[in-house]
């Protein structure tokens, strides 16, 4: 049996000697290649914090004490120090979530996998040991990267302003989030990690100033006194320190013993204290280390040997079709300028970046920030591209209502991973941006079918210089393209029959579904128009006379059904006095557990054959009650 294998539980890591505890490193660390070439996940991360998590889970005794995760994608190890080592599913239906998940484990607390959100929690729950009269610990953990947040601020603030409320800060500094971390903090950090550090040099000064006869003391005791300024000389902690929280580090965190020590120290002191980790993402794994772009922050099902993909690629991706057109875009037009949080490559900005270097900016894990800065470069002349990801645009709802919105401003924001996302679980699925962004005063929505309309939608995005646009593509290889048979207002015309009974209107991806549902109905005796809207907001003015043609309406959208395309689509159509039944097909209001984007949509029925058989049930009934109000019973 290997260490690995006898831990149970974080009680057994307790008893093991530094030798023991380098070789439990070295198998966790060969644990997780090999697990997580066979499943895909977030494998860089995860590498950079086996001695970290080992040495939480010696200090602290969870889940007493707190151990919360920032992000949550540097888990692995703390699963596996809990019980969990059963990877055989990861991020699959029905195994391990790839974050932290209550419904696994005690030990887990986070479950939103967002970043800078865990100096927040962890000032609530110190907060309420205070109140309850509880002495256990909270410990957060949180990556230089997430410190770009203008949350984790926020909090810090909040924690600072009670010195005497226990709560430890732990700094995973790894100089990267997805990319290497960025901006003023990220400066300052690197200031810290290449310095000897004030402490060993007052230890120094009062061992020999207190032994010189006459002057040592008083002089020792007037260095002291000064000491704020020889810590910015030496070591400028004084941002965190002149927040009022105790800073200890930096901390080589590939050091079992030395993180131990550190933290036992910041788990005697009554008051807020900050453990600042230097840690290599991707450690021990050569060919991590030597991808420049992301340390194999995730990576799909592959060869560990020569980390070559497991699965077809399937084509090209929704993101790379985004990146080559924005590329081609900005050669065209020097106004077009690109946005993004903390993403530059998994967006797609790439190449724009390497053509335009001073037309791209990244924020951090910023996108409030993002979306303000876009409102200010509209104003001043330019065309901005916010390029996120759909779950993340959530947190930037005012700022793009209120300052992007209000002003009218010209700002195109590019959604990737919008609608179901799959393996990452619920709070990555992309699935509320249409819902939310449906009150936005003058806002337009794409929802491209195909590569060619994601190409065609964004150049018609840019050309809008009064408003904001949004373009929208999910996770996954785009498909083959859906031919236009036809158009109707700006509506394409997929798919039509003579006589038909049903329009479908067929929102983006679910273009493919909605014509197979088609050909199902058609063989039931049942003709449909299938419409792509191509520009889901606002609801073409031609849509409802067009409906008012057919016996029944149905939307069918990767979105939430609450709030989104169906619903607006519906208002149109009451507004319009337009009284046909009216089905939507789209994302439940709950959160959507992880596992394959098909298996997904398949278990909240959003295939051909859920919808074509719910359609044809509700002409059906449609059809009985006029029969049977005809016959006066």
């Amino acid at each position: 049996m290997t260490i690995l294998e006898s831990i149970r539980g974080p009680h057994d890591l307790k008893a093991l000697n530094g030798a023991q505890l380098g070789e439990l490193a070295g198998e966790i660390r060969q644990f997780l290649i090999e697990a997580v070439a066979r499943t895909g996940g977030h494998l860089g991360p995860n590498l950079g914090v086996v001695e970290l998590s080992i040495a939480l889970h010696r200090t602290f005794d969870s889940p007493a004490d707190r151990i919360l995760w920032d992000t949550g994608h540097q888990s692995y190890v703390h699963k596996l120090l809990t019980g969990r080592q059963d990877f055989s599913k990861l991020r699959g239906k029905g195994g391990l979530s790839g974050y932290p998940s209550r419904e696994e484990s005690a030990h887990d607390v986070i479950e939103n996998s967002h970043a800078s959100t865990v100096l927040g929690w962890a000032d609530g729950i110190a907060k309420a040991h205070q109140v309850r009269g509880r002495s256990d610990h909270v410990v957060a953990v949180i990556g230089d990267g997430a410190l770009t947040g203008g949350m984790a601020w926020e909090a810090l603030n909040n924690i600072a302003a009670a010195r005497d409320r226990p709560l430890v800060i732990v700094v995973n500094d790894n100089e990267r989030s997805y990319g290497p971390t960025i901006g003023g903090l990220a400066d300052h950090l690197a200031t810290l990690r290449t310095t000897d550090g004030y402490e060993r040099f007052l230890s120094w000064g009062k061992e020999v100033l207190q032994q010189t006869p006459v002057i040592g003391q008083p002089l020792y005791e007037s260095l002291h006194g000064a000491k704020k300024g020889f810590k910015d000389a030496f070591a400028p902690q004084g941002m965190f320190e002149d927040l009022g929280l105790k800073y200890v580090g930096p901390i080589d965190g590939h050091d079992i013993a030395a993180v131990e020590s550190a933290l036992h120290r910041a788990k005697r002191f009554h008051g807020p204290v900050l453990v600042h980790c230097l840690t290599e993402k991707g450690r021990g794994y050569p060919p991590a280390l030597r991808d420049e772009n992301d340390h194999f922050h995730t990576v799909g099902a592959m060869d560990p040997l020569t980390c070559a993909p497991l699965a077809p690629a399937g084509g090209p991706s929704w993101t790379s079709v985004f990146g080559d057109e924005i590329a081609a875009i900005g050669a065209e037009r020097p106004d077009v300028v690109a946005i993004t949080a903390a993403m530059l490559h998994p967006v797609g900005l790439t190449r724009f970046a390497e053509a335009f270097p001073g037309r791209v900016w990244d924020v951090g894990i910023a996108e409030q920030h993002a979306a303000v800065s876009a409102a200010g470069l509209a104003t001043g002349g330019l065309h901005p591209v916010v390029a996120v990801y759909a779950t993340f645009l959530n947190r930037a709802f005012d700022q793009l209502l209120m300052d992007v919105a209000l002003h009218r401003c010209g700002v195109t924001f590019v959604l990737d991973r919008a609608g179901v996302t799959g393996p990452d679980g619920a709070s990555h699925n992309g699935v509320w941006d249409m819902s939310v962004l449906q009150v936005v005063p003058g806002l337009r929505i794409a929802a491209p079918r195909d590569a060619g309309q994601l190409r065609a939608q964004l150049r018609e995005a840019v050309d809008v210089d009064d408003a904001p646009t949004v373009i929208r593509f999910p996770k996954e290889p785009v498909g083959e393209p859906v031919p236009a048979v036809g158009r109707i207002g700006g509506m394409d015309v997929l798919h039509r029959a003579e006589d038909p009974d049903v329009l479908l209107v067929a929102v983006g991806v679910l273009a493919p579904v909605c014509l197979k549902a088609a050909d199902l109905l058609a063989g039931a005796g049942l003709r449909c128009t299938v419409v792509d809207p191509r520009w889901v907001r606002p609801v073409d003015e031609e849509l409802p006379p067009l409906a008012a043609r057919h016996r029944l309406v149905a939307v069918a959208e990767d979105n939430s059904r609450a709030g989104g395309v169906g619903s607006a689509v519906g208002q149109a159509l009451r507004d319009a006095g337009v009284d046909v039944p009216l089905r939507t097909f789209g994302i439940p209001e709950q959160f959507l557990a992880h596992g394959k984007r098909a298996e997904v949509l398949a278990d909240i029925g959003l295939t051909p054959v859920e919808i074509a058989g719910r359609i044809s049930a509700a002409l059906a009934a449609k059809e009985a009650a006029t029969r049977t109000e005809e016959s006066g019973e």
